[in-house]
């Protein structure tokens, strides 16, 4: 017996990559699967239904292997279409239990260069996105008292990366959004959780290789970080075993399960007489320079190879 028997899960961009792991992996384990994806590119952002052939073969796949699946190629950026998604799972399989939205894409560029264009298509699909998904079911998952988001944010979102401002504002907002959405999900039983996965994707290989360093990184996520090994936790997370888990950051590094911290107060420095910007230069921040964050990229907090 699976750890999601007799459940009903939703997994946007579930055609490709991770979210097609996830929605694999849900089935298994014994869960009704809704499998959302446009079935566009990695810089398609439009609000239209899309291609259904990523999804439909998915949900034929789960379909041959004796589980129950459903496909759906709508967009996450149009609330009604979610809602829609949302209600298409109440009426095929009699209800809803979780969401998980690793559906995305990138628009990559340097901040000084980015278009107005860029910036809130990437904002629309992953933040927007999960704004929809998330409050177009959390009443419902309020109203049944059972009920677990999945969500998806980065490393570039957690730690920074160079030429991924929009999409690393995007993935800080949904790791926010989903603290407080467990936050005031406690009492209902309405959990939410968030991965920041390494895992070798349409959307990681999309990403320009400039020099031998960055070849060597794609080679060990080729080869060491897979999404398999990622919708393994995403299932666990959905697991009613996992019902005391909410409102945590996790990431998944090949083999290795990772918890991430989140921002807390590290050092504060007091005046009793009150601060000026002349004391604040001379006392105030020279004392905290030394708990300062560098600006180092993921490469430099993961040096090391995947386990």
């Amino acid at each position: 017996m699976g750890v999601l028997e007799g459940k009903t899960v939703l997994v946007t961009g579930g055609g490709n990559g991770i979210g097609k792991e996830c929605a694999l992996l849900a089935a298994r384990e014994g869960a009704n699967v809704v499998v959302n994806d446009l079935g566009g590119g990695l810089t398609d952002a439009g609000s239209d239904s899309g291609d259904a052939g990523p999804a439909e073969q998915v949900a034929q796949e789960i379909r041959d292997a004796g589980g129950q699946a459903v496909s759906n190629s709508d967009s996450v950026t149009d609330y009604k279409a979610v809602e829609g998604m949302i209600e298409q799972a109440k009426d095929e399989f009699g209800g809803l239990h979780s969401i998980m939205n690793p559906a995305g894409i990138l628009r990559d560029g340097m901040f000084h260069k980015m278009s107005e264009e860029d910036w809130k298509a990437v904002i629309d699909v992953h933040l927007h996105g999960t704004f929809n998904v998330t409050r177009a079911s959390v009443n419902h998952f309020r109203d049944q008292e059972d009920g677990a988001y999945v969500l998806f944010t980065s490393t570039t979102g957690l730690i920074g990366n160079i030429g991924q401002a929009n999409y690393g504002a995007a993935k800080l907002g949904i790791a926010s959004l989903s603290r407080i959405i467990a936050m005031e999900g406690e009492r209902k039983n309405v959990r939410s959780n968030v991965i920041a996965p390494f895992a070798w994707t349409r959307m990681i290989a999309s990403i320009p290789v400039k020099d031998e360093a960055g070849r060597e990184r794609v080679e060990r996520m080729k080869n060491g970080m897979r999404a398999d090994q990622v919708a393994q936790l995403a299932i666990t997370l959905a697991a009613d075993k996992a019902k005391n888990v909410s409102g945590q950051i996790f990431s998944v590094r090949g083999n290795e399960v990772i918890l991430f911290d989140q921002p807390r107060p590290v050092k504060s420095v007091a005046r009793l007489e009150g601060w000026t910007p002349e004391t604040l230069l001379e006392q105030g921040l020279p004392s905290m320079q030394g708990s300062f964050m560098d600006l180092g990229a993921t490469t430099t907090v993961f040096p090391y190879e995947p386990i």
